[in-house]
């Protein structure tokens, strides 16, 4: 419990300090910017399961309360932040046949696949809510943008920086079973509500 609390805020902190300063690279203001955190959204998902797909997702939202764009569709954000890296860590787990590396032409193929993927689960996740709360904003090119940023970053950024993670650093992908590291993210989240 201490470990993945632990965990959770390093990545917590390290999401932000990648985010924060590219909030002023706007792209319509109070909903998206320019977001090369994205690129980190596969790589918490894969090496750090649970504990890092909700990092990830809170990272997101404190990063919207910084900017001062907290908004009621934040709520689809968070869910979409969370689900994307789980689906990517997911999918590698149980349907590539094979333990996460890419070092082959198809392994790399097959992770485009799901950059892709959990892209366009963010954005329809995401552009409904907006769309929904906010008429005025146009609905084709939020979606756009937040398929840009989130499919983008993670294929020209998050690929070298996985494959620096894994053959240089060590890093190896999170094989926890699902269901007690999101008990221990859960309980890790729980911990964090209530100190604050």
């Amino acid at each position: 419990m201490k470990q993945q609390l632990r965990q959770f805020c390093l990545l917590l902190f390290a999401y932000l300090i990648v985010a924060i300063p590219f909030k002023a690279l706007t792209l319509i203001p109070g909903f998206t910017d320019v977001r090369p955190v994205t690129a980190l959204g596969p790589i918490y998902g894969i090496f750090f399961g649970p504990v890092g797909c909700l990092s990830f997702a809170c990272g997101n939202l404190i990063a919207d309360i910084i900017d001062d764009a907290l908004r009621w569709s934040s709520l689809a954000g968070f869910a979409a932040n969370f689900l994307a890296p789980c689906v990517a860590w997911y999918l590698w787990k149980r349907h590539a046949g094979r333990p996460f590396a890419l070092r082959t032409p198809r392994d790399l193929l097959f992770h485009t696949g799901v950059i892709l993927a959990v892209a366009a689960l963010e954005a329809a996740i995401i552009s409904p809510a907006v769309a929904t709360a906010y008429p005025e904003i146009d609905y084709a090119f939020f979606a756009l943008t937040v398929l840009g940023n989130t499919s983008f970053f993670p294929l020209f950024l998050g690929i070298p920086l996985t494959i620096l993670m894994q053959e240089e650093l060590g890093f190896r992908p999170c094989v926890s079973p699902m269901r007690r590291s999101c008990a221990a993210a859960s309980r890790a989240f729980s911990v964090l509500s209530t100190v604050g």
